[in-house]
């Protein structure tokens, strides 16, 4: 299949209409950019400039990220930090944003889940199924300690 050719502004205006269907990172938006094969200097300017105008923006991307994974996709702060880490967010920046997560509601979610999951668990020892429900917390990313200071 034969690959389309685009001007530098083509590419620019792609590009915006990228960023501004949905908030991205750097990391998404240089890889968007190794589809067109452009040169180091025009990849910078492409980029200086979203940057300039606002369409790329780190912060608003990383704290978008964050709410919607934890009261869409009820992810703990450990899932939803590796995943901005593989998307090359500095963990400074992941840690200053967790303030969009209230407490309250992250400590509702832990106990929603843990009653519905726990509820779910028959046919097993008391014990067994508390085990089985922190492993399965554990493993959408809430820590450890949170979810033992909560049913303790």
């Amino acid at each position: 299949m034969e690959k389309k050719s685009f001007t530098f502004d083509e590419i620019k205006m792609k590009l915006v209409n990228y960023c501004v269907y949905q908030d991205r990172c750097h990391a998404e938006v240089e890889q968007k950019m190794r589809e067109f094969l452009l040169i180091e200097e025009a990849k910078e300017e492409i980029i200086l400039y979203l940057l300039k105008e606002n369409y790329l923006n780190e912060e608003r991307f990383t704290r978008s990220y964050i709410r919607g994974k934890f009261y869409i996709k009820h992810w703990g702060k450990n899932k939803i930090k590796m995943n901005l880490k593989q998307k090359q967010i500095p963990e400074k920046l992941i840690n200053m944003c967790f303030d969009e997560i209230y407490e309250d509601d992250y400590v509702k979610t832990i106990t929603r889940i843990y009653e519905d999951y726990f509820s779910k668990q028959t046919g097993l020892k008391e014990y067994q199924r508390k085990s089985k429900t922190i492993k399965y917390l554990m493993s959408r990313g809430f820590e450890y300690e949170k979810i033992n200071d909560i049913f303790e």
